[in-house]
């Protein structure tokens, strides 16, 4: 016998504050990336120091994905 999960729709838990918050975190965390990444070129940074860039543009990609679905 085969079994259906019934998932309740999902419920906002922060309101049009929080996910502006969120939100002007993800810019603040791009720009920087951004920067980051200018500078590193332009300074012929190797490789693997831009590597180090994966954690401000995940942190920034998670701001505005939290804010997009206001978790």
């Amino acid at each position: 016998m085969r079994r259906t999960l019934e998932v309740p729709e999902r419920v906002a838990n922060i309101g049009p504050r929080g996910a502006r918050r969120r939100r002007r975190g993800g810019v603040a965390w791009l720009i920087i990336a951004v920067a980051a990444f200018g500078i590193m070129l332009a300074t012929g940074a190797p490789r693997a120091a831009r590597l180090l860039l994966v954690f401000p543009f995940g942190l920034a990609a998670t701001g505005f994905l939290e804010a997009r679905q206001k978790t």
